[in-house]
C-alpha cells in the first residue's frame, strides 16, 4: 500500500535526563510500556504483550503502527527496528501453526529471522490515560473529559471511550468537517447521520469500533458519536431510537482513528525511556494499512 502522508516522530533523545546509559533490553522496555499502557487495563477477551522477541535483546529502534500487516513488518525490519509495537494483535485468536505457508505465519517467521519483536497495545492502550480515545478526544477540543466506560481494573479516569464537551456549539456539518480535517487520509472518508444544521455540544468517541457503546453514550447524553466500522443495524437502531435524533452519528476509517495515538504514544515511550538514561530512537510507520483503496459515492453534495 501507499503511505500516509503522515510525518515521522522521532523520540526524546534524553538530552535533558543526563549521560545516556545505552540500549535497555526488550525487557526494560515492556516495563516502560507496561507503565504507560498496563496490560491489566486489557479486556478480558483481548490478547496483548510480547508476541514475537527475546527480553534480553538489545533494542536501539522502535517503531510503532496500527498493524502487524507484512508491509508494515517489512518497513520495521529494512529501518532496522528490533521492536515493533502495535495496536491490533497479530494473534488475537487462537492458532495451532505459525507455518510460513499463512500470512500470520510468515509475519512471525520474518519478525523472527530479522531478530526484530512484536508487541500488542491494544485494549490497554484505549483505555489508558493518554491512551486511543484521550487522543481523539484532545483533537477534537473537547473540555471535562471522562471515560464512557470506566475501566474494572483501572483508575477513575481510565476505561474505554471518551465523553466531554466543546468549548462552543457547533453545527454537526462543522463538526463533521473538523473530524475530516484531523484524520489521515483514508479511502474511506467520514460518514455522518443527522442533520447538518442540528447544533452539537456534548461528544462521545470511540477509537476503533464503538457501536457497542451506545448505551453508554445514550446515558451520558452525547448529541454527537464519532466511532469506526459502525455496522447497519445498531446504527439503525440508535437513530430511530431517540425522539430528537440524538446523538447524530459520525462513522470514520477503524485505522485512522486509531492512527493518530501513533506519535504521541511514540513521544511518551520515548520520554518515559530518556527519563531512564535510554537513548532509544523510536519513529511512526508510514505504511497505510487502511484495508480500502478507493470508494465510489453519489455525484451531489
Amino acid at each position: 500500500m501507499e503511505a500516509v502522508n503522515t510525518p515521522i516522530t522521532d523520540a526524546d533523545s534524553g538530552d535533558d535526563a543526563g549521560e545516556a546509559i545505552g540500549d535497555p533490553t526488550l525487557g526494560q522496555v515492556l516495563l516502560a510500556v507496561e507503565e504507560l499502557w498496563p496490560e491489566s487495563l486489557a479486556e478480558d477477551w483481548d490478547e496483548v504483550g510480547l508476541v514475537v522477541g527475546h527480553p534480553a535483546v538489545p533494542v536501539e529502534k522502535i517503531m510503532f503502527a496500527v498493524d502487524p500487516t507484512l508491509a508494515v513488518i517489512d518497513e520495521a525490519i529494512e529501518w532496522g527496528a528490533q521492536l515493533l509495537i502495535t495496536h491490533h494483535p497479530l494473534l488475537l485468536k487462537g492458532v495451532n501453526s505459525v507455518a510460513a505457508t499463512s500470512a500470520k505465519g510468515l509475519a512471525v517467521h520474518r519478525l523472527i529471522e530479522a531478530g526484530a519483536a512484536l508487541l500488542t497495545v491494544h485494549t490497554n492502550g484505549d483505555s489508558a490515560v493518554g491512551g486511543v480515545s484521550d487522543v481523539l478526544a484532545d483533537a477534537l477540543g473537547l473540555e471535562n473529559v471522562s471515560p464512557l466506560t470506566v475501566a474494572a481494573n483501572g483508575l477513575p479516569e481510565e476505561g474505554i471511550g471518551r465523553v466531554g464537551d466543546l468549548s462552543d456549539i457547533m453545527t454537526l456539518g462543522d463538526f463533521a468537517a473538523r473530524v475530516f480535517e484531523m484524520l489521515p487520509a483514508v479511502a474511506g472518508g467520514v460518514r455522518v447521520a443527522g442533520d447538518k444544521d442540528g447544533l452539537v455540544k456534548r461528544v462521545a468517541v470511540c477509537g476503533g469500533a464503538g457501536d457497542s457503546l451506545f448505551g453508554a453514550v445514550r446515558a451520558n447524553h452525547a448529541d454527537v458519536y464519532v466511532t469506526a466500522d459502525m455496522r447497519h443495524h445498531p446504527a439503525s437502531e440508535a437513530r430511530e431510537g431517540t425522539p430528537n435524533g440524538r446523538p447524530y452519528l459520525i462513522d470514520v476509517s477503524h485505522f485512522a482513528s486509531e492512527w493518530l495515538w501513533l506519535p504521541p504514544a511514540a513521544e511518551a515511550l520515548g520520554n518515559v525511556l530518556a527519563d531512564q538514561g535510554y537513548d532509544v530512537e523510536i519513529r511512526v510507520s508510514t505504511t497505510n494499512s487502511d484495508p480500502w483503496d478507493f470508494i465510489l459515492t453519489p455525484a451531489g453534495d
